[in-house]
């Protein structure tokens, strides 16, 4: 059981340095002009109709900034992320 204790802290802290270290990555990419980028999202709008059916309506496509990290960072997903959910429900 006190081996499992302590991979947990290792684990926890090997998270923390990394997303540190993804913050560093980001801060140097930011001084450079490469931080962000833009990834066009279809959105979609669920709307709920009678007898438990759903009708499905395409919104149309938006521009959604992105920072180019592992973790989301500044309030932007990750663009690895979000170039593979393209899709976004409302």
């Amino acid at each position: 059981m006190r081996r499992i204790g302590q991979a947990l802290v290792v684990l926890g802290v090997l998270l923390v340095l990394l997303y540190v270290g993804d913050w560093l990555v980001l801060r140097v990419r930011v001084s450079h002009g490469t931080a962000y980028r833009v990834v066009s999202v279809n959105q979609f709008l669920a709307t709920p109709l009678k007898g438990n059916k759903v009708e499905y309506d395409l919104m149309g496509t938006m521009p959604v900034t992105c920072s180019r990290s592992i973790f989301p960072q500044q309030g932007d997903p990750a663009c690895w992320w979000l170039e593979k959910h393209t899709a976004q429900w409302e």
